[in-house]
């Protein structure tokens, strides 16, 4: 699988965490584990609970802005889906007809087995996020790489629990 390089409008962050890659790819593909991957109280709980399994899947999430705690929803679709190796959505909401429209993000979780468990790397890229978007959000990213460490920690956290 292709690297993706960090720059201006992509965030990559590693972490080696003491597991094997099947287990880590089993709580990513868990939208009901979603929230235990974040390190703040953005991610509630999912609206679909069924385990992610295709490209085109769309789930859903409640969410919460940070600071007012002001609930949300977020749909996302599975974009990558290499089973034990990598998985990518994009946020987005449902249009008036149910239909997917995209944000312009994605996350993404890339496993590689390693001598101490897995390496994960996470990459955040808002490179296709409009700009009418950015400006009314007050602009992108929302957060810098230390957001992205500690979610690859409070990832390792969860593995940890679920063990």
């Amino acid at each position: 699988m292709p690297a993706i390089e960090q720059n201006d409008q992509v965030m990559v962050r590693s972490r080696v965490v003491p597991t094997d890659p099947t287990t880590v790819f089993a709580l990513l593909r868990n939208p009901r584990q979603h929230q235990y991957t974040e390190p703040g109280d953005w991610v509630r709980d999912a609206i679909d609970p069924q385990p992610l399994k295709e490209v085109d899947q769309v789930f859903g999430m409640n969410m919460a802005f940070p600071g007012s705690g002001q609930p949300y929803v977020m749909h996302n679709r599975v974009t990558r889906f290499e089973l034990d190796q990598s998985i990518e959505w994009e946020p987005g909401q449902l249009n008036e007809a149910g239909e997917f429209e995209r944000g312009g993000w994605f996350w993404r979780y890339d496993l590689a087995p390693v001598a101490e468990g897995t390496e994960v790397t996470l990459t955040y890229d808002w490179t296709a996020t409009p700009q009418a978007f950015r400006d009314e959000v007050g602009g992108l990213p929302a957060f810098g790489p230390e957001f992205l460490d500690a979610s690859l920690a409070a990832l390792e956290k969860a593995l940890e629990s679920e063990a």
